[in-house]
């Protein structure tokens, strides 16, 4: 990276990822999964000076219209035998009888070239890069670092709100289950059902107060 290359992963788990590791200030990174809590994440590294860099994920809709409905594990099974290579594929959702997929640009090209897939007839739509509303980098104070504080603090919830989640498995820190005493560090990435991600840019400053003013990215 730092000679000039952009090197970019096929689809990882992001909960196998340190993001700490990745704090250099030569490199630049994006972790890009086409949804805002996507498991299944591309990671992007590129030299810092490089203003921006292409997500390398599309999102692609795909619509049976068969007699015979499939749930995601017969999409699974069908798009395997495409042979699209390792990595290339990302998280499945099922939106309103339809899928939504997270492909690799390589792989999106050609699930939009489909019309038949296992026998049945399918359309293929694209949806762009991320599947959801975008996201947004918010900068709020909060008493402490505690993941139910920064969770609720970013999605603009209430903590007794967000403490539900926690307790019903729904939010996760670094793709991991989280307990709400968990502390969040910058790096981090914590994802709840429903809500979308924030990932933890920095401690901005420390008010006189003792609060924290910090930069969050907020996707939904």
């Amino acid at each position: 990276m730092r000679g000039g290359r952009v090197v970019r992963t096929g689809f990882v788990d992001s909960g196998s990822l340190d993001r700490r590791l990745l704090d250099d200030p030569e490199i630049g990174y994006r972790l890009s999964g086409g949804f805002p809590d996507a498991g299944l994440v591309m990671l992007t590294l590129y030299p810092a000076h490089i203003p921006e860099v292409e997500a390398g994920v599309q999102v692609i809709s795909l619509s049976t219209l068969g007699d015979v409905p499939w749930d995601e594990q017969d999409l699974r099974v069908q798009l395997g035998r495409l042979e699209l290579g390792e990595g290339a594929l990302g998280d499945i959702r099922e939106v309103r009888g339809s899928f939504q997929v997270a492909a690799s640009d390589k792989a999106a090209a050609r699930l939009l070239e489909l019309s038949d897939l296992g026998g049945q007839q399918i359309t293929a739509e694209a949806v762009g890069e991320t599947a959801g509303k975008g996201s947004k980098i918010r900068e709020v104070v909060v008493p402490s670092m505690r993941a139910d504080v920064v969770g609720a603090k970013g999605f603009g919830v209430s903590r007794a709100y967000f403490q539900q989640g926690i307790d019903g498995g729904k939010v996760r820190l670094n793709g991991s289950p989280v307990r709400a005493g968990s502390e969040v560090r910058e790096g981090d990435s914590l994802s709840a059902e429903g809500l979308g991600r924030i990932d933890f840019r920095r401690v901005l400053n420390e008010t006189r107060r003792g609060n924290y003013k910090v930069e969050l990215e907020v996707h939904r």
